[in-house]
């Protein structure tokens, strides 16, 4: 193996690992976003969609680091608020961006978790 590759088997366990967490919690913020922020109708779940894609081929096109979740979430509130204001369950988008906020900081105490109790069996 050439120094600084990742190993195979990392690659692999990653991929299961993320699959499964997309099968475990995708549904989930599906309908959150459909219908916990706000109900989108057709014409309103179009204009999300359109927006979202633009905003990422944008960005992949650009070089810049951006989350697919971050950008449906923001297409999403955006076309709400077009109804109103009030029509946007602020509470909901409130919780998704706590989450957002907390994942990064929770992902780092896990890995450093599972770092201090494997390292001493290797």
């Amino acid at each position: 193996m050439v120094e600084g590759s990742i190993p195979w088997w990392v690659i692999a366990l990653s991929a299961v690992v993320l699959s499964l967490g997309t099968y475990a919690g995708g549904w989930r913020i599906m309908r959150t976003l459909g219908r916990g922020i706000i109900h989108l109708d057709p014409p309103q779940g179009f204009a999300a969609e359109a927006t979202a894609a633009s905003v990422l081929w944008v960005a992949t096109m650009t070089g810049a680091p951006i989350s697919t979740t971050h950008a449906i979430t923001a297409a999403i509130t955006g076309v709400g608020s077009t109804r109103s204001a009030k029509a946007v369950r602020w509470g909901v988008a409130r919780s998704i961006v706590v989450a957002w906020v907390l994942t990064f900081p929770g992902a780092g105490l896990a890995a450093a978790l599972v770092y201090l109790i494997l390292s001493p069996l290797t």
